[in-house]
Parts: structure tokens; C-alpha cells; sequence
């Protein structure tokens, strides 16, 4: 018997699928998957080898392999299932237990513990580190590099809308996870795993993924439109990603939905209450 599938959230190719779809997919092959770990700052996940991009993923992120077609890898990401294709170049097989995340919206991990030494990468929100040791101010990394200690963390932050603004002024990239760039569904999901919140990784995912709202809209509420969302920063303003400035920004709700209505982008959708209080793994 086959089963109905999301090509976003199936860990298949055309080629091989997860083992644990045997018998509700058919493919040629099956695969226990092999686990792996992002080992560039940044990484496209692509829905086709040199295709289209789905989302990122960032420095870190654990994964699990499933095909290969030249440089390219196909992977199931663990923090929210999704699927696609990934430079191979980019993974590493360091599988150190990680100990912090970044918490400040981008930092750099340089080639010593000290800021004059040159920068080895940028690493943005939400990344996942093992730290082996600090050293003036900086923390080491398994991984490689030393990052400083004030834009990490090993514990959950308390507001999703607080770290969203963190990232005001963020380009707005269509599938971006990161401080060089993000999109409406990317700011959502960066806020709330930064509070240990599981979040899916597209609009429409985390519009079935939480329940609707009843009465007034209030901080941390999720507002949605056709293929766009936006987190409440109180009753009467929202944070978003929005291709109408390019940018991450602040904006009274009223205005953004008769001016998404004008472009005929409408209608609103309604609200959605992530579950605050319950946390999931972190870091």
C-alpha cells in the first residue's frame, strides 16, 4: 500500500527511500540512513541536484543521509524532517555532542582566541556548537575556531518576538535561514527554536502545525496569509520578513493587511498560538 506524501517532509529519493517507509513507498532500494552533521556555515537545501532552493541550513544542523548523485547528497534534516539536496562538500562527520547554539544574530568563529586573528567563518543564529573549552573571553570549538562567549548559549531563550527583532534589517532571502538572509517562514522558525520550540520550516507547515486563536491576537501569535506569515509583537504590531521592503521589519498589523489586501495578496488567513510552554530539545 502506498501513502500520500510531501516531497518536502518524505526522506526519498526516486532512487532510495528511508527504511522506515518500506512498505507504504516503494522505491528500487532502502536505506537505514547514515547520520551526519552540517559542517559548512551555511547551506542551501535544494529540491533537485543543482536545483531550485527549498530552505538552509546552518552550521551544525544534524542530518541523516540517504542518497548520493555526485556532489550532491540527499539528506532529512533532524530539528524539523525536512528533506532535500545539499552540496556533499558541505557535511562533516563530526558528530561531537553539541553543547551551545549561537544567540546573537551572526558572529564569527576566528583562528584563535583573539579578534585581531582572521575569521574562519560566519556563523548566524541558531548554529550548533561544541564547545571543548573557553579561553579570554572566547569559547573553542570541536568543530574548529574560537567563537566569543557572548553570542552563545547553552539554555533556551524566554520570547520568541524578542529574538525576532534581533534580526531587523535582515535582507529578505525566498528560503533563507540566516542573518545574510531570511524569508517570512525562516524569521518564524529561527524565533522560536531559539526558545527550544519546534517549528516547521514552511508557512503553510506551521499554519496546520499550531492551533487557531481564539479572541485577540497577543505576543508570539502567529499571523498568516497566502503563502506569508508574520509573529505578533503585541495586538497591534507585527515582525516579518516581507519582499514589499526586502527587509525584516516592524509594522502595524492593521496596515500590513489592507496593504496585502490592495496587492490582492489577501486575504488574512488568521492566527495560530505556538504552545509556549512546551519546549523541546535544545541546544
Amino acid at each position: 500500500m502506498t501513502v500520500a506524501t510531501d516531497r518536502r517532509l518524505t526522506p526519498a529519493t526516486e532512487r532510495v527511500a528511508l527504511e522506515s517507509l518500506r512498505g507504504g513507498l516503494v522505491r528500487p532500494a532502502y536505506t537505514p540512513g547514515r547520520p551526519m552533521r552540517l559542517g559548512a556555515a551555511l547551506a542551501d537545501l535544494c529540491r533537485a541536484p543543482q536545483g531550485a532552493r527549498d530552505r538552509q541550513l546552518n552550521f551544525g544542523a544534524d542530518l541523516t543521509v540517504i542518497d548520493q548523485q555526485g556532489d550532491w547528497t540527499f539528506v532529512q534534516a533532524a530539528a524539523d524532517g525536512y528533506c532535500g539536496w545539499i552540496r556533499t562538500e558541505a557535511l562533516a562527520p563530526d558528530l561531537t555532542p553539541i553543547t551551545h547554539r549561537v544567540s546573537a544574530p551572526a558572529t564569527h568563529a576566528y583562528a584563535e582566541p583573539d579578534l585581531k586573528t582572521p575569521e574562519r567563518m560566519l556563523l548566524s543564529l541558531g548554529a550548533r556548537l561544541s564547545v571543548t573549552a573557553t579561553q579570554d573571553g572566547f569559547a573553542r570549538l570541536a568543530q574548529g575556531g574560537w567563537v566569543p562567549v557572548q553570542h552563545i548559549a547553552d539554555r533556551p531563550e524566554p520570547d520568541p518576538a524578542a529574538v525576532a527583532e534581533t534580526l531587523l534589517g535582515t535582507p529578505y532571502l525566498w528560503g533563507g535561514n540566516s542573518r545574510s538572509g531570511i524569508d517570512c517562514s525562516g524569521l518564524v522558525q529561527a524565533a522560536l527554536a531559539a526558545c527550544a520550540l519546534p517549528c516547521p520550516g514552511d508557512s503553510d507547515m506551521q499554519e496546520a502545525a499550531f492551533p487557531v486563536v481564539e479572541g485577540e491576537i497577543r505576543r508570539n501569535d502567529l499571523l498568516f496569509w497566502p503563502g506569508h506569515v508574520a509573529l505578533a509583537l503585541d495586538a497591534g504590531r507585527m515582525i516579518h520578513a516581507t519582499a514589499y521592503a526586502m527587509a525584516v521589519i516592524i509594522e502595524p498589523i492593521s496596515q500590513a493587511m489592507a496593504r496585502i489586501d490592495a496587492a490582492g495578496q489577501g486575504p488574512f488567513r488568521g492566527a495560530r498560538r505556538p504552545p509556549l510552554a512546551m519546549q523541546g530539545q535544545f541546544p
